[in-house]
């Protein structure tokens, strides 16, 4: 199933179609989280910039087509979903990797406001999958919801994979080294996450225990 995931793997296979399915599946779907958006844009870029000849080539204009429609259909369908079962998702517990991402998600909405935070989170692993349902959840009107989730999501697709497009065009044989330049990327990508996971995870544990030394204590 992981090689079947891969970037690499489903460009050759599917080409700009797998591109759309792919960006509708995480954008839309809750089970999004799953699916490697960034790293699929970047390798897309890579392989539109390989000469027509190459084993492997991406029509530029067909990868641009197909990345914008998914990530735009498929966060409407995200937010619909939000409306229909708002109440439902909201009440993930902590514990669950919903339920996570949802608070998560539900921090970026307060601290920028829908519109920002609809953007920003097009850009960050999980959060551009729960974000779409919780806009429709926490009532975001929807005229307002398609004009920022249709920026965020011009700017996250043309804009990766103009960069692997610019990548590929500059640096000779840049996709000899796809797989290694796909890793790194993954890897930047959900270390911020990680790292501040971590970081709530002992804050929790640090408030658990003070809590816990002030009832032995009283």
């Amino acid at each position: 199933m992981g090689d079947l995931l891969s970037p690499d793997r489903l460009l050759t296979t599917f080409g700009a179609f797998g591109i759309f399915v792919i960006l509708f599946a995480e954008t839309g779907l809750l089970i999004g989280f799953l699916l490697p958006g960034d790293t699929l844009l970047i390798a897309a870029g890579l392989l539109a910039a390989t000469p027509v000849g190459a084993p492997v080539h991406l029509d530029l204009g067909a990868v641009l087509v197909g990345a914008v429609a998914g990530a735009l259909i498929g966060a409407q369908v995200g937010y619909h979903i939000g409306r229909r079962f708002g109440p439902g998702l909201l009440s993930r517990p902590e514990g669950s990797r919903i339920g996570a991402g949802m608070r998560r998600s539900q921090d970026l909405l307060e601290r920028f406001g829908p519109g920002k935070a609809i953007v920003l989170a097009r850009f960050v692993p999980v959060a551009r999958t729960l974000m779409n349902p919780l806009a429709g959840a926490t009532g975001v009107p929807v005229r307002r919801f398609l004009l920022w989730q249709a920026a965020g999501g011009v700017l996250w697709t043309v804009g990766i994979v103009l960069l692997g497009y610019f990548l590929g065009a500059t640096v000779p044989n840049i996709e000899l080294y796809l797989v290694p330049a796909l890793v790194i990327i993954t890897v930047a990508s959900v270390l911020p996450l990680v790292v501040r996971s971590v970081r709530q995870r002992r804050a929790t544990g640090a408030q658990q225990a003070s809590t816990d030394q002030s009832d032995a204590l009283g």
